[in-house]
């Protein structure tokens, strides 16, 4: 029996990212960045107003009030570059380019509005108003970094320097089965010794979760042929597929029996609580696929401990797993001894500290506890007993 650390480092080793490809900025929402992106000119690229108001000189208002001659408007996008000589004044919009001459904005609350002439009752120095060309940045910095993830800022930020494309690793693409001649689509009758199939649209949702694109398909029957050939079938569109059931020791444990001696997928025994059969292998050479247990809480524990980081790898981020905080245990726990326990929880946040409790429902096959989790608390396989009150590591669930 391998440890957690084991099977996720064998998993990692044998994962490449994708290759980049470019993308529409809207079409890489959410992809990961593969190069850096620099800015090919000053942002502002001009002087530019922040306020609606007056362009003037500074030295115009030594005397208030000051009444000046209005010699036009400068509204945003205004071609040319027309000065202002002392002693007038431009009527400007925000975003508008600071006219030559002018070293100051007055923001139309502190005059009378005028369109002819305005009558300015306070004074500002030179500056005022202005956002300065290369203020926010500068030619040639870089404003984005490979590896980043692409968020609506991000993607603002693209466009704000020019970029119509940019280039990222995209999203991988998951084929999600479920196992089983047992399971029914949501929605559908059943019939005695039936349940629909919960798992396929959970791990569909982790996978999305995770930064991929899921592919959900119907579930598949206990036929190991007919189960070789639909994951044959897929291989043309997925960067990854996720199986989930008939991974363990039973007659009808079926993805098991489908690559029973084909050398391309490996299953183990993995010391941790839920989850413990656990398979993976590249299908053709080159396709990672993850068979998970069926019982949905080991499904989805599996998921965030194996799946997600190898997504992330994927997309050419640190394999890292779920974000994890050190919490004090409201009760005493219990853990078999040499397996990593995650066990389903609340955490919760006061006073500067976090506190956990455990659900009092811990079964594999429990949705209910499961569902209103929010966090896993982490036993070591060398820890059988953690005393009330004492620190606790608990990872914190997608929400």
């Amino acid at each position: 029996m391998r440890t957690v650390s084991e099977h996720l480092s064998e998993i990692l080793s044998r994962l490449t990212p994708l290759n980049p490809v470019r993308l529409p900025l809207l079409e890489a929402a959410g992809t990961v960045l593969a190069e850096p992106v620099t800015a090919p000119v000053d942002l502002p690229p001009f002087d530019n107003s922040a306020m609606d108001g007056y362009a003037v000189r500074a030295a115009d208002l030594e005397t208030l009030p000051a009444v000046l001659p209005v010699v036009g408007d400068v509204p945003a996008g205004a071609p040319g570059r027309a000065g202002i000589e002392p002693g007038h004044a431009a009527r400007i919009m925000t975003g508008a380019p600071l006219p030559p001459g002018a070293d100051t904005v007055i923001p139309v609350e502190w005059t009378d509005g005028g369109a002819r002439t305005v009558r300015i009752d306070r004074g500002a120095p030179a500056g005022n108003y202005i956002r300065g060309a290369g203020e926010d940045v500068r030619a040639g910095a870089v404003v984005l970094s490979s590896g980043t993830r692409l968020g609506a800022a991000q993607l603002g930020m693209a466009a704000a320097v020019g970029c119509s494309h940019l280039p990222v690793r995209p999203r991988p693409r998951v084929v999600v089965l479920s196992t089983g001649d047992e399971l029914k689509d949501p929605g559908e009758a059943l019939e005695y010794g039936q349940i629909w199939d919960s798992n396929s649209f959970m791990l569909a949702a982790a996978v999305r979760e995770a930064g991929g694109e899921p592919l959900r398909q119907s579930f598949l029957g206990d036929d190991p042929k007919l189960v070789r050939k639909a994951l044959q079938e897929e291989l043309a569109r997925a960067d990854a597929i996720i199986t989930t059931g008939g991974v363990s020791m039973g007659v009808y444990d079926v993805v098991k029996a489908a690559f029973s001696g084909g050398g391309e997928v490996d299953f183990h025994k993995v010391a941790m609580r839920p989850g413990k059969p656990q398979g993976f292998g590249l299908l053709d050479g080159r396709c990672p696929i993850f068979t998970l247990p069926g019982n949905p809480v080991s499904a989805y524990v599996s998921f965030q401990v194996f799946v997600r980081p190898a997504l992330r790898y994927l997309q050419g981020l640190e394999p890292e797993g779920l974000p994890g905080v050190t919490a004090r245990c409201e009760t005493a726990l219990t853990s078999p001894e040499g397996l990593e326990h995650y066990l389903r929880a609340e955490l919760t946040f006061a006073d500067g500290s976090y506190t956990v409790r455990p659900a009092s429902a811990q079964g594999s096959h429990q949705m209910a506890a499961l569902a209103e989790a929010n966090g896993l608390i982490v036993v070591p396989p060398d820890v059988t007993e953690v005393p009330q009150g004492a620190s606790v590591t608990v990872l914190r669930l997608p929400s």
